[in-house]
């Protein structure tokens, strides 16, 4: 990847309550139409379902919910000119602002919007309908490959390597006829709970850019997919028109009209059914004009998006059930509030604590909006989960600080032994950084200690570049990106890069991972600075199963190297596994990104070597 490009984001202009709602308390007040807000929704919401306690004073109140001044919420009878400029306004200052601290979310109530959304870094666009049909915006909701340079040209920019962190969610877009849609983006870039009507869309710039992985979740994509110059790319519980196009490796999980299944050309992987899945909680609007959070039920073997029955099952949570986190909030509060049974909501921004968020109670939701970041400042964890039950955590960067934190977030005690299959923990949409805003520090920077867990697409990630002294070998530093201790834990798109030692360790039986993407430090000075795992190995593999696990399975898993500052260092294997039937891997990739570096062997002592003179190998199964 390049260095990330500087450039001063312009200032938005000031905003017309004519346009755009804040949703505080005056600004509420002031705004007109809002009685259309539920407009087109389907059917009738759940019925919210209490705990059976008294409120705090923390609680929020649905009607007039104080979501601070980085979200807007847009109705569709406002003017839609003054809702364009205030879009554009946040596109321009978020157009390569990739490691600055401004953080947006846009929430579009119930109704049809004619917008085109230009979605640059930190910023999300949620639809405030209970099925994503209720909002539709005709025009696009899309991803340009436009401000990072590509190769030795100044005026190439077809780059999307670095279309990072942003995401579109639970709203259909009708694009105009003959039109097709752009979504050039790589890692953090989710397009989740969405209804894309036309001819289709690309996920590259569409005629010679880069482009590095991402995700389409519980999507229907009424015509073809083009994924183009997609490096990897994960397509979980979908529904597509067509699909075309294969580069290294691409998943496609519970989705229908995907590509059979055929590796390593083209590089399809296709796995019938989704095992266990919960989808991720979102933000709506109920028919009362009160906010509610939706917590979408479990489901098993699943195929297809979760909506497409018409109303979802899950549970209502009504937002007087929420706290709702604002940046500067103490942790002393917020955990007084998860105490008192509450709920957290994290509005836009970067939220430093002062210690770690402590969730103890079952079926606690955690959700950020518009990317809200947690920034650990005094050397402990951001989050610690206990061992409990249907927590579940959606939306949210955790960004080390520069004291080390042991880990970033804690899923489950260590040594936690509960059963959790009827009800497990679930991850979404959480990413995790090491350096690159500023300097960062963390041992390791997710730790799953609990049984259970799923992980529904997360992104890992020690900084490769960023700000001006945040990156390097001996400045921002993390031993491994996630470890993994409990049993029967499952992985839907995992992306963990540049991690020190192994990037990934699993500990735990019945471990799945349906996708693993992952690029070794390009930042050894040489190969004694980058160590052993021991045994004459060189280095470390991406992915260790321990010597201890005797059942583990995983489908479509890639490892890169790109040792750009010594091109010397060498790598013995991409991934390092126990020699036993129970431990299977399909689909495998090992890739010398540019012949930069060596990796020996795929797997084990098995597999091509990547470099220079071949830079891609495959291995089809192992054992």
């Amino acid at each position: 990847m390049c260095p990330a490009m500087e450039e001063k984001p312009p200032t938005p202009p000031a905003l017309s309550r004519r346009a755009v709602t804040g949703l505080g308390a005056a600004a509420l007040a002031a705004a007109p139409l809002l009685g259309v807000a539920a407009a087109g929704q389907a059917g009738a919401a759940p019925t919210p379902r209490g705990r059976g306690r008294s409120l705090p004073r923390a609680a929020a109140d649905p009607f007039d919910p104080d979501f601070g001044p980085n979200v807007l919420v847009f109705d569709p009878g406002l003017s839609q000119a003054e809702m364009q400029s205030r879009l554009d306004a946040i596109s321009a200052q978020m157009h390569t602002n990739q490691f600055g601290t401004e953080r947006h979310a846009v929430l579009l109530r119930p109704g049809s919007y004619d917008l085109d959304i230009n979605l640059r870094f930190y910023t999300q666009i949620l639809g405030l309908g209970l099925h994503p049909d209720d909002v539709n915006v005709n025009g696009h909701c899309r991803v340009e490959a436009d401000w990072l340079q590509q190769g030795d040209n100044p005026d190439n920019l077809g780059n999307a390597t670095q279309n990072f962190w942003r995401c579109a969610e639970n709203f259909s877009v009708t694009v105009p006829s003959g039109e097709i849609e752009r979504w050039a983006v790589s890692q953090a870039a989710p397009y989740r709970r969405m209804h894309l009507r036309g001819i289709g869309a690309q996920l590259w710039n569409g005629y010679d850019g880069w482009a590095s992985g991402g995700l389409l979740a519980d999507t229907r994509v009424d015509g073809f997919v083009e994924s183009g110059s997609q490096q990897q790319w994960l397509t979980r519980n979908s529904e597509l028109g067509a699909w075309s196009g294969s580069v290294w490796n691409m998943v496609f999980v519970g989705s229908r009209g995907v590509p059979g299944d055929n590796f390593p050309n083209p590089s399809h992987t296709v796995v019938g059914e989704t095992p266990v899945i919960r989808e991720k909680p979102f933000l709506y609007v109920e028919g009362s004009g009160a906010y509610s959070v939706f917590v979408p039920a479990l489901r098993r073997n699943a195929v297809g998006v979760s909506w497409g029955g018409g109303q979802p099952a899950g549970e209502s949570i009504s937002l007087s059930e929420f706290t709702i986190v604002h940046p500067g909030d103490p942790v002393a509060e917020i955990n007084a509030a998860l105490r008192a049974g509450q709920h957290l909501l994290f509005t836009p921004g970067v939220h430093h604590l002062d210690g770690a968020i402590e969730v103890d109670n079952p079926d606690t939701v955690l959700l950020g909006l518009g990317l809200a970041t947690l920034v650990p400042d005094t050397g402990q964890p951001a989050i610690r989960v206990a061992d409990v039950d249907g927590v579940r955590l959606a939306g949210l960067l955790i960004d080390a600080g520069s004291v080390n934190s042991p880990t970033l977030l804690e899923v489950g005690p260590e040594g936690a032994s509960a059963s959790h299959a009827d009800n497990p923990v679930s991850l979404h949409d959480m990413f995790f950084r090491v350096g690159g805003s500023h300097v960062g520090r963390a041992t390791v920077s997710l730790t799953v200690n609990s049984n259970d867990v799923i992980g529904d697409h997360l992104w890992v990630w020690r900084a490769d570049h960023g700000n001006s002294g945040t990156w390097g070998w001996t400045v921002s530093t993390g031993r491994n990106g996630v470890i993994v201790n409990g049993d029967n834990v499952t992985m839907y798109g995992l992306f963990v890069e540049h991690y020190q030692e192994y990037n990934l360790i699993w500990n735990g039986n019945g471990g799945r991972t349906y996708f693993f993407q992952n690029e070794m430090p390009y930042d050894p000075p040489d190969q004694a600075a980058w160590g052993s795992s021991g045994g004459g190995s060189l280095g470390w593999a991406s992915y260790k199963v321990a010597d201890s696990v005797t059942s583990h399975e995983a489908w479509g898993v890639g490892a890169y190297c790109f040792f750009n500052v010594n091109p010397a260092v060498t790598a013995s294997r991409g991934f390092e596994v126990p020699d036993n039937a129970g431990v299977r891997f399909h689909h495998l990739v090992a890739v010398s990104l540019g012949g930069v570096g060596t990796i020996n062997r795929v797997i084990n002592e098995s597999g091509g070597t990547a470099n220079t003179a071949t830079q891609v190998q495959y291995w089809v199964n192992h054992p």
